[in-house]
């Protein structure tokens, strides 16, 4: 049980599900060379929903940290970042109507309410690309134009100079 007395207001704040004595000391930071990306990787190989990117269940956390309790959290929450806001787990996010455990074990139901926020994510992405995009071919239509103007102004300069 956690005794709010002998914890600091920041570590109740910034790990509510975390019991007092597993504070800082108790979660080893990652090795040097472990990246997110990594991390990700590993889960995919280790885990059968993270590798077929199928919706995974609410407080997954703690279930990835229940089996790996050494796992830096940081680290392990910017890799489930990463592979919750990939387009694959959005795009099947859209339509799932399942969630999964780290076994692959079927749980709880997809909400509409996690639906539809999926389906709006990848319409943001999809709008914000686009919009890149249109913003490059502007960018180089205008840079073409420029050239172009540049170049006929050297032209009618050269033609000029000689008859002066």
């Amino acid at each position: 049980m956690m005794s709010m007395t002998s914890s600091t207001p920041d570590q109740q704040a910034t790990t509510p599900d975390t019991p007092v004595d597993a504070a800082p000391a108790a979660t080893t930071p990652a090795p040097a060379g472990l990246t997110a990306r990594a991390l990700l990787k590993q889960f995919q190989e280790q885990f059968p929903p993270f590798r077929d990117c199928l919706p995974l269940s609410i407080g997954i956390d703690k279930q990835i940290l229940a089996r790996l309790p050494d796992l830096d959290r940081k680290l392990m929450r910017t890799a489930l970042g990463i592979h919750t806001g990939s387009l694959r787990y959005l795009r099947m996010m859209e339509k799932a109507k399942i969630r999964y455990d780290l076994d692959g074990t079927a749980g709880a139901e997809v909400t509409q309410t996690h639906r539809d926020h999926a389906t709006q994510v990848l319409q943001q992405r999809f709008k914000k690309e686009a919009e890149r995009k249109k913003a490059e071919r502007d960018a180089a239509a205008a840079e073409e134009a420029n050239r172009l103007r540049l170049e006929k102004l050297n032209q009618l300069t050269a033609k000029f100079s000689r008859k002066g």
